[in-house]
């Protein structure tokens, strides 16, 4: 078969006058129009676009940082009310917490964020031993702890684990660090003040 049969065009009669009258490296293409769809779509974009295109740069409409900025101050607010509703200790509800095994899941939740600093069984390691009779911040009471646990300690390295943990799970580490004082598991050498029961 010679070269000008492999490369002769085939064309439809009814396609005929949709054949373009160049051809690039013997291609012949058949310009075939786009979907009346697509063409529809395209024009409902161009509308909108205008129609951002003048509400964000001429009408003042906010920019990118501005929407972050009214987002952040949104998740700051709810934050802020989060910790004036849940910064102060309610005994009641630790009194649920400790008759639901709050112990036993207080250590799940020791296990699972403290151990870095605490160490096994509140041994202590960055941070200081749990189990002595000694106290940096708090003064051996669930109400102290659960303020530095909630608070954090800046000075001392304890970060605040109020945006972190849910409220129970802090109460849980709390009845978890409560039940580890005076235990006097060996490890870190006592630090702070020594209070007597």
């Amino acid at each position: 078969m010679s070269q000008s049969q492999e490369t002769k065009l085939h064309v439809e009669a009814d396609e005929q006058h949709l054949l373009l009258d160049h051809a690039y490296d013997n291609i012949q293409e058949l310009n075939h129009p786009l979907p009346s769809w697509w063409n529809f779509i395209f024009l409902i974009c161009c509308i909108f676009s205008g129609g951002y295109f003048v509400y964000y740069q001429l009408m003042g409409g906010p920019s990118l940082r501005d929407e972050f900025n009214q987002e952040y101050a949104r998740i700051v607010a709810v934050q802020e009310e989060f910790r004036k509703q849940n910064s102060a200790f309610n005994q009641e509800h630790y009194a649920g917490i400790l008759a639901d095994d709050g112990v036993n899941k207080g250590q799940v939740v020791f296990e699972n964020n403290c151990l870095p600093c605490h160490a096994e069984k509140g041994a202590g390691d960055i941070g200081p031993n749990l189990t002595d009779d000694h106290w940096l911040v708090a003064k051996s009471t669930p109400d102290t702890i659960y303020g530095v646990v909630f608070n954090g300690s800046e000075e001392n390295g304890m970060p605040a684990w109020a945006e972190l943990l849910t409220k129970d799970e802090i109460y849980q580490a709390v009845a978890y660090v409560s039940s580890l004082k005076n235990t006097f598991v060996k490890g870190k050498d006592p630090e702070g003040e020594k209070i007597e029961d």
